[in-house]
């Protein structure tokens, strides 16, 4: 015997396009992003919500998208981290976290990013505690820090500098 599941019609904005997609209502967020929308940069690394590299911005928060049912996205608005950049040019983190070398094998990455976004959206000129705090729940085997820290308050002078 045979089991069909439902699939749940979902309305979103993701990455400032409108989006419509099915989904079965037990399916995450993260593996709909992937699997069914191509967004890869959101990883799976713990599955728990512990390590921060599926992290995307939902309505001006930051989530983890391996605890967020898919159909919970319907009427929301998300940022991953292929929607940081615009019109071709990268966002001032990402330049900042290549010309920084603030990654290794990258899986931590975007997690990163969209968490060090969220920051620097509260707070364009935060001090290095402020960055590590905010950056607390991402974490990387790599690089260890320093690098994705100092690469964060390079991106804060940037914007700020940019928006004098």
């Amino acid at each position: 015997m045979s089991r069909t599941q439902a699939r749940t019609h979902v309305s979103c904005e993701i990455n400032g396009d409108a989006v419509d997609f099915l989904t079965e209502d037990g399916e995450s967020l993260l593996n709909t992003l992937r699997d069914e929308l191509g967004l890869t940069g959101a990883k799976e690394g713990c599955g728990t919500g512990d390590c921060g590299a599926c992290s995307i911005i939902m309505d001006g928060n930051l989530q983890c998208s391996c605890l967020i049912f898919a159909p919970e996205a319907n009427g929301t608005q998300i940022t991953t981290c292929e929607g940081l950049a615009t019109a071709g040019e990268l966002h001032p983190l990402q330049q900042c976290f290549l010309e920084g070398a603030a990654l290794q094998c990258g899986v931590c990455t975007p997690g990163f990013l969209v968490a060090a976004k969220v920051l620097l959206d509260a707070n364009p000129n935060p001090t290095e505690t402020e960055v590590r705090y905010a950056l607390a729940g991402n974490l990387c085997r790599c690089t260890g820090y320093d690098k994705i820290v100092r690469s964060v308050l390079d991106a804060a002078v940037q914007i700020r500098t940019s928006a004098a």
